[in-house]
């Protein structure tokens, strides 16, 4: 069986403008997102109580992982683009 999860299919669209990437056009771009989200809020708020090493250290992993799957699952890929 296929593992349909972590397939090479796009979660998001490329931007019209400029470099990187739109909003999600699959669930699991939308999944990805919203954990990040979370992710961020999370260690935003521990930021907020004094804790910024673990704040920091917590969110780099996070964010690096972010932006590698959502470069892999972009469709096109990541270039630039004037609106074509």
């Amino acid at each position: 069986m296929p593992n349909r999860i972590f397939n090479d299919d796009p979660w998001f669209e490329p931007k019209r403008y400029g470099y990187g990437s739109g909003f999600p056009i699959a669930w699991q771009g939308w999944v990805l997102l919203g954990a990040f989200i979370v992710a961020t809020l999370g260690f935003g708020m521990l930021i907020e109580q004094g804790q910024q090493v673990i704040g920091i250290v917590g969110i780099t992993p996070f964010t690096v992982l972010f932006i590698v799957l959502v470069k892999r699952h972009t469709r096109g890929g990541w270039r630039w683009r004037n609106g074509g």
